[in-house]
């Protein structure tokens, strides 16, 4: 009885059955990618609806940003403070300042409602908001 000698054993593993798993995986690889573009050649293209609903979203986004730098004091100098005005197409949003003193920086947070404030604008928070919806940078 012939009994194979174990680096026989090896080189037929590594010359016949390698390359047979190897094309076996590309093989497959080839059949789920084939799947993967029909799936796709399948989807339906986009309708008005979709893109309806997509505009509504981005007009929610927060897209429309302005900065105004100002020195709220006269002593001061650098235009350190700011007001920032975050909003969207619809002037929804929010005014942030930050007021830099010597000693001491406050910051602000201020609701804005199509185009408006419950709270009482600074010339420069306004500034800031008409700059961010008319896409003009302060």
């Amino acid at each position: 009885m012939f009994a194979p000698h174990p680096a026989e054993v090896l080189v037929f593993l590594v010359v016949v059955l390698l390359p047979v798993a190897v094309i076996v995986a590309l093989v497959l690889a080839i059949v789920r990618l084939r799947a993967r573009v029909d799936s796709l050649e399948r989807q339906r293209p986009v309708g008005a609806g979709d893109l309806e609903a997509l505009r509504a979203d981005i007009g929610q986004a927060l897209r429309h940003v302005a900065v105004v730098r100002y020195d709220a004091f006269g002593d001061m100098g650098g235009r350190l403070s700011f007001s920032a005005a975050i909003v969207d197409d619809r002037g929804d949003g929010v005014v942030l300042s930050s007021i830099h003193a010597r000693g001491e920086s406050r910051t602000y947070a201020k609701g804005i409602t199509e185009g408006g404030s419950d709270a009482t604008l600074t010339p420069e928070e306004q500034q800031a908001l008409s700059a961010a919806r008319t896409g003009r940078q302060s």
